[in-house]
């Protein structure tokens, strides 16, 4: 069966803040020069914000140049930012809590908002389509387009695949979707944008990428406990030796919390579970006094992508761009990363509408862009805050905080010295036979969950009847050498129960794939020792299903 070919002046793939705010970008200079674009974002959610997941606090600072009128507009940031309090937890129940002057000034939030990522971008996609956008969600891109060298556009996933690959019934091939440019804004771990940076060498000369895991829940509280723009931040316990990370606590309208940890990637011990760590750090009573009582409504995870400035690749190559967190562009000494996603999907908009003006066909390596984000705000805030994730892996939260206190109040960012991490994430792991197993307490049902209520909540939903979509280079590899080396981490780092050893034939171990379960966190294609497996995308609108997240 012929796949159809649709043809665009853009293609974006992605409909988060990065691809969103480029779409309507676009649009707007088209309508105000006179010369509209023919312009698609492809969603692999089953709508936008449906596979969003963040803490999460905004600065407006990108939206308020994208949308003056958001807020005559009905832009959902309706908790504005009363508070902040950072603690740094031990063990026991015991607790130290900083006074403001003691908290960097990259963590203080006036002015911002907390709100639902995934229902700015609802809002996002709204807006998009008003200018005239189109927006197909439930329409993953699967396979990149090069031709000479050069990126022409983008295959969708077929549609009707069988688990062993063959046609059923239903069957749909993808499209060929060909634009002058393709933007790609999938989000931390593209698995697009992966390819692209090892087929163009964009990472040449930069620090390797680090990343994070972010495990997140959505309580609603007695109406006692809730305190509308309360921000809580903070770190140490449970997170012990070498693995860094920190939680954080919002309280949104509508009697609702978002409670969440992360946990840094490079962490060294096999045994740790993320998922787990997050379950023991709410029974910490500066965290239960805010959710004793309430309810857990929601619960899903992410990858962050949280090296910064110094790791971040080139961003253009021929017949295209990286946005968003696809090239890195979170700011981490904030934990905030919506307003640099929209801010470089921005930059993009305007640097392809200025290449099409000048009469530019496509295919051509946007290279301005590149001076375009150095004349930016943006490069700015990540410069300023270059030294913050190396300094932690480095020296630890205390020494490693210290450093970033100093840096940030006395130096603004400006330190004359660079500090670099150069270690894979993955490459971090030790054995199992030099690290402490860890022993996690049962759930009570109350305050802690297992994994499969969670992912329960997390609406996830996959086809059954389709090919896997985490593939294995070497499919006897987990057993052959993760599980006697490294005691199989998969079943540990991922936060849905995805990965499993269980008995086979005679009793002999099995490795188990439950893809169904699986939230596209991406920590997998991170975190395996091996880097045996690769996520690759589903079937269309496949996943989770995040509201209000």
């Amino acid at each position: 069966m012929q796949r159809e070919v649709m043809e665009f002046d853009v293609v974006i793939v992605g409909a988060g803040p990065a691809g969103l705010a480029a779409a309507c970008r676009l649009m707007q200079l088209g309508q105000e020069s006179g010369n509209e674009l023919e312009i698609c974002v492809l969603e692999k959610g089953s709508e936008p914000g449906s596979h969003i997941l963040s803490g999460a606090i905004l600065d407006p600072r990108a939206l308020n140049e994208l949308f003056p009128q958001w807020q005559s507009s009905g832009a959902p940031l309706h908790t504005p930012v009363t508070g902040d309090q950072m603690f740094l937890l031990k063990d026991g129940g015991k607790s130290i809590k900083f006074p403001g002057f003691m908290i960097p000034p990259s963590m203080h939030n006036d002015g911002n908002y907390i709100i639902s990522m995934g229902n700015l971008c609802r809002w996002l996609g709204e807006q998009a389509e008003n200018l005239g956008v189109n927006l197909f969600p439930g329409f993953p891109a699967a396979e990149l387009i090069v031709e000479d060298g050069v990126v022409r556009g983008v295959v969708t996933g077929d549609m009707g695949r069988a688990a062993d690959g063959s046609e059923k019934e239903s069957f749909e091939p993808g499209m060929e979707l060909r634009a002058k440019y393709v933007l790609f804004a999938e989000g931390s771990r593209g698995h697009l944008g992966k390819q692209l940076i090892a087929s163009y060498a964009l990472d040449q000369g930069r620090d390797p990428q680090h990343y994070a895991i972010g495990i997140k829940e959505l309580w609603e509280i007695p109406e006692a406990q809730h305190q509308p723009g309360l921000v809580v931040h903070g770190s140490g316990w449970p997170l012990q030796g070498d693995t860094s990370g920190g939680w954080f606590l919002y309280h949104l309208e509508e009697r609702q919390v978002s409670v969440g940890l992360i946990v840094d990637l490079n962490y060294s011990n096999p045994y740790l579970s993320p998922f787990d760590e997050f379950q023991r750090l709410k029974h910490h009573p500066v965290l239960a006094a805010h959710l004793e009582g309430g309810k857990r409504i929601t619960y899903g995870a992410r990858a962050l992508t949280k090296g910064g400035f110094n790791c971040l690749p080139k961003m253009s190559f021929p017949g295209g761009l990286l946005i968003g967190c696809d090239a890195g562009t979170l700011n981490f000494a904030k934990i905030k990363g919506g307003h640099t996603a929209m801010k470089s999907g921005m930059l993009a908009a305007e640097t392809v509408f200025q290449a099409l003006t000048d009469g530019d066909q496509g295919g051509s390596d946007l290279n301005a862009y590149e001076g375009a984000f150095k004349d930016s705000w943006l490069y700015q805030e990540l410069y300023k805050s270059r030294n913050f994730g190396p300094a932690l892996h480095k020296y630890g939260a205390i020494l490693g905080g210290s450093f970033n206190w100093i840096e940030q109040r006395l130096f603004g960012g400006s330190m004359p010295l660079t500090l670099h991490d150069t270690k894979l994430d993955h490459a971090c792991l030790k054995p199992a036979d030099e690290c402490s197993p860890i022993d996690y307490a049962k759930p009570d049902g109350k305050i802690s969950f297992d994994k499969l209520s969670s992912v329960y909540l997390s609406n996830t939903n996959h086809e059954e009847n389709q090919p896997c979509h985490l593939k294995l280079a070497d499919p006897d590899l987990p057993l052959r050498e993760n599980l006697p080396r490294f005691a199989e981490p998969a079943q540990r780092y991922c936060p849905a129960g995805v990965y499993e050893i269980i008995e086979g034939e005679g009793g002999a171990p099995q490795f188990q794939i439950n893809s169904q379960n699986c939230v596209h966190c991406k920590t997998c294609d991170i975190k395996d020792p091996a880097q045996n497996i690769t996520w690759t995308t589903p079937e269309g609108g496949g996943g989770p299903n995040y509201p209000n997240m």
